[in-house]
C-alpha cells in the first residue's frame, strides 16, 4: 500500500508551522486530492487518512467540504470518493501554461518514434514526480503511464535527474522528506541519488536500470528554467526487454541529454 508522511513544508522549503502566511487546513485539502492518481482512482476516508497521516475525522470532514465544492465525487456504492469533473478546467488552465510542454513536444515525440520507447516531462510534486506531457511510439509495446502520472522521485531516472540539477537547500529538503517515508530504504536511495547527481554532471543523463521497477528501464535528465521558472525533467525508458541496461547508457541516455540540450537552448538558456 502506498503511505506518505503528512506535508509540514511551507512555499520555499520552510517550516509551516512558523509561517503565519501558511493556511494549514488548505494545504490538508490539497493533500487529499494529491492523494488520488492513475493507478488508485478512487479511495476512501481511511486509505486517505493512511496516505496523508491525517486522522480519518480530519479526512472525513475535508472530503465532505471538496464533494460539496465539485473537487470530489462519491460513489455510494464502494462508499469511496474519486476526482470530480470540477476540477478539469483548473488542470487543463494549468497545463495550458506551461510554455515549456508546447517547446518540448516535438522533440519528444520524435525522441519517442527514434527509439521506439515512451518519452515523458515532469515536474516535482512532493516527493514525487509528475508527468506533465507524454509521448509513446506508435508500433511498439509502450510503458502504461501517462500525463498526470506520479513517479517516486529517489528511485526514478527523471527524479534523480531532477534532484541532480536542484538547489543545494532543496537537495536537504528532499533527504529529509525521503528519509522520513522510508528509514530502512534510504541509505539505498541515498547511494542512488549520490551516483546520479555526480553522473549528470558528468554525462547529461541518469538512469533507473530495474531500480524503481524491475521491469523498467529508463533514461532521466534535467535543467532548471530561466527567471526562477522550476526545474523540468524528462525521462526517455522502455519495458526492459526491450530496452537493455547496456543500450540506456550507451545510446538512449545520450540521446535524451542531446534533446535536453536542445530544449534548454530553446527555453533561452543559451547554446
Amino acid at each position: 500500500m502506498r503511505t506518505r508522511a503528512p506535508r509540514n513544508d511551507a512555499p520555499g522549503g520552510g517550516d509551516a508551522a512558523a509561517d503565519r502566511q501558511f493556511i494549514a487546513v488548505l494545504a490538508r485539502g490539497l493533500d487529499i486530492l494529491r492523494a488520488f492518481s492513475a493507478e488508485d482512482r478512487v479511495l476512501g476516508n481511511q486509505e486517505l487518512a493512511e496516505r496523508t497521516g491525517l486522522p480519518k475525522a480530519t479526512v472525513s470532514r475535508l472530503t465532505y467540504t471538496l464533494t460539496r465544492l465539485g473537487c470530489l465525487s462519491y460513489l455510494p456504492r464502494f462508499a469511496k470518493y474519486q476526482l470530480a469533473i470540477g476540477l478539469v478546467p483548473l488542470g487543463q488552465l494549468a497545463l495550458a501554461n506551461m510554455t515549456i510542454r508546447q517547446v518540448a513536444a516535438p522533440l519528444m515525440r520524435h525522441l519517442a518514434e527514434e527509439t521506439q520507447a515512451s518519452v515523458s516531462l515532469g515536474s516535482r510534486e512532493g516527493a514525487a514526480m509528475l508527468y506533465i506531457e507524454h509521448f509513446s511510439p506508435r508500433t511498439a509495446v509502450a510503458l502504461q503511464l501517462g500525463v498526470g502520472s506520479r513517479l517516486p522521485l529517489g528511485l526514478t531516472a527523471m527524479g534523480r535527474a531532477y534532484y541532480a540539477v536542484a538547489p543545494a537547500a532543496e537537495r536537504a529538503e528532499l533527504d529529509a522528506v525521503l528519509s522520513q517515508a522510508d528509514p530502512d530504504a534510504w541509505p539505498a536511495t541515498r547511494e542512488g541519488l549520490r551516483k546520479a547527481t555526480e553522473m549528470h554532471a558528468a554525462l547529461g543523463f541518469t538512469a533507473s536500470i530495474g531500480e524503481w521497477n524491475h521491469t523498467v528501464h529508463a533514461a532521466g535528465a534535467a535543467f532548471a528554467l530561466p527567471n526562477g521558472g522550476g526545474i523540468v525533467a524528462m525521462n526517455c525508458g522502455a519495458p526492459a526487454f526491450m530496452l537493455s541496461g547496456e543500450r540506456i547508457l550507451q545510446d538512449i541516455g545520450p540521446r535524451l541529454a542531446a534533446v535536453m540540450r536542445r530544449l534548454q537552448a530553446l527555453a533561452g538558456l543559451g547554446r
